[in-house]
């Protein structure tokens, strides 16, 4: 009978052992952060050679140039302009590492205020249609503290890189990746508790009705 259950608590341990090897190997695969764009490059008329920013040089910068682009989802806002109106373009395309992911032309100078254009064709191969967008009000600015060639604009909001108080508009508003990447890791942890919860329960009532059998 002892040597019976000396057997049984072997197998619970080896079970719990297993279990807790297996969480552990889970957990860090779970917490690994999906990769961010670091990197846009900006091509167009008047520059010779793409402009590129780089989130580790210029953090700031990085994030107004983005800002300018990474909004511009769904079927769009506007229909297409009459390309006499729209003035000169320019390219932005957003990196990840040393890899291509998405690419705008952006038209700050457009008749009636910039706008921004994202292409069907995405060097990511993801599935979108083209679309017209009325662009950020700050899209002038961002793109001169770019590099890019162009003439100053005075403009009756407050807004860009310099400071005071970014006009956007309420259907342009999209909800942070940050934000949805948190959360998903918070469901997945909670999980990961309650399966711990759930084996450690199952094994602690293994071990005492083993024991109670060997009381009896």
């Amino acid at each position: 009978m002892i040597r019976e259950t000396k057997h049984r608590l072997t197998i619970v341990v080896a079970l719990m052992v297993a279990v807790g090897s297996w969480l552990g190997l889970a957990s860090p695969a779970a917490a690994a952060p999906a990769p961010t764009p670091n990197v846009v490059t900006i091509s167009g008329d008047g520059i010779d050679e793409a402009l590129t920013v780089r989130a580790d040089a210029d953090v700031e910068l990085f994030g107004a140039v983005l800002d300018q682009v990474s909004w511009l989802r769904g079927s769009g806002q506007t229909s297409s302009p009459a390309p006499g109106d729209l003035g000169p373009k320019y390219t932005v395309v957003v990196l990840t590492g040393d890899v291509a992911k998405q690419t705008y032309d952006l038209y700050p100078l457009a008749k009636g205020g910039p706008r921004a254009f994202r292409p069907a064709k995405q060097p990511d191969k993801s599935k979108v249609s083209a679309a017209w967008f009325y662009g950020r009000l700050s899209m002038n600015e961002t793109l001169q503290a770019a590099g890019v060639p162009l003439p100053n604009q005075a403009t009756s909001v407050n807004g860009g890189i310099g400071g005071g108080e970014r006009v956007i508009r309420e259907d342009s508003l999209t909800p942070g990746k940050d934000l949805d990447r948190m959360f998903g890791e918070l469901r997945h942890l909670l999980l990961l508790n309650g399966a711990v919860v759930v084996a450690i329960t199952l094994c602690l009532a293994g071990i005492s009705l083993l024991v109670r059998r060997r009381t009896r």
